[in-house]
């Protein structure tokens, strides 16, 4: 009897998740009929019209309002409607990734994006060691490996696919434009990710997920679990470290960040500490989600355990 509700219970699962996604196609087809900047605009309106009204909303305004005792009701609505709207529109983005990212380092006139850091960029491409570089989810982050690209660095980034597979499978086809290697975070994907640092590689990833299993740390002066992959493999291969970030900006502009090299704290022994390092990562997404609150995504449940 348990063995057929399960079978059920996959198969209603299957069903679901394949309306759900075909839903979401047609949702996508239907603004690439629309200039980029129109879709996004679009998605954004609709976006802080439905939001509000999902469960995962609930979730949001609760952990603003941990992280942000000191503002007021209105002014935490406000940062979760920003995000719904940031949501959106990364979403919609997904489509018009190559139109979107127009940099062009030799161009008098800027475009869409910008990009602080840029000497460092040519500075990582011309030091022969392995890299690590890593971001959080924070205006679109899927511009930065474009950037990196357009200066000749190729960056392995590992990212958490999304739950649905249909989905899955065609995100996994729109990111594959000019944005280098991808690997989902699943069994397996560490050895790849540890093969391209042996070659003296460079690797990307995101540390503001959850992960149950992770360093104990604090997130907002509450506790989290850290994914501790990144200090040990900075530990192993003796990387370089560097933060990375996006910050959208007003009329559909984007500002892309690379900051200096940053040195990981160390042990007794001299070696990496792994959760003083996991805590610092989250310091530094913390200063960055403070500074544009409305451009991360709330709605996740990074403080359970």
């Amino acid at each position: 009897m348990k063995l057929f509700l399960y079978r059920q219970w996959r198969r209603f699962r299957h069903i679901e998740n394949w309306l759900v996604a075909q839903l979401a196609f047609i949702v996508l087809a239907l603004l690439l009929k629309l200039p980029p900047k129109r879709a996004t605009d679009f998605a954004d309106w609709a976006s802080r019209k439905i939001g509000p009204l999902s469960p995962r909303h609930r979730i949001a305004l609760d952990n603003l309002r941990h992280a942000f005792p000191e503002k007021s009701e209105s002014e935490i609505t406000e940062i979760a409607l920003d995000m719904w709207g940031n949501m959106a529109r990364l979403v919609a983005e997904y489509v018009f990734l190559d139109q979107i990212f127009d940099f062009d380092p030799d161009a008098e006139k800027p475009g869409l994006i910008e990009v602080e850091g840029v000497d460092l960029f040519k500075q990582v491409r011309e030091t022969k060691r392995p890299h690590l570089f890593f971001t959080a989810h924070t205006g679109n982050f899927e511009l930065l490996p474009l950037c990196a690209a357009t200066f000749d660095l190729e960056v392995t980034a590992m990212f958490r696919p999304p739950n649905n597979p249909y989905i899955a499978k065609r995100v996994l086809e729109a990111r594959r434009t000019r944005m280098g290697h991808l690997v989902p975070s699943k069994a397996g994907a560490v050895w790849t990710l540890v093969d391209v640092l042996e070659r003296g590689g460079s690797v990307g990833m995101l540390v503001d997920q959850k992960f149950t299993k992770g360093e104990t740390t604090q997130f907002f002066g509450r506790p989290v679990g850290t994914n501790p992959l990144l200090p040990k493999l900075a530990r192993q291969f003796d990387a370089t470290i560097h933060p990375a970030r996006c910050i959208r900006l007003p009329g559909g502009r984007f500002k892309l960040v690379l900051e200096p090299e940053i040195e990981l704290p160390r042990n007794q022994n001299g070696q990496i500490d792994i959760t003083a390092s996991c805590q610092m990562l989250n310091e530094i997404v913390e200063a960055w989600v403070r500074e544009y609150p409305g451009q991360w995504m709330w709605f996740h449940k990074r403080w359970q355990r």
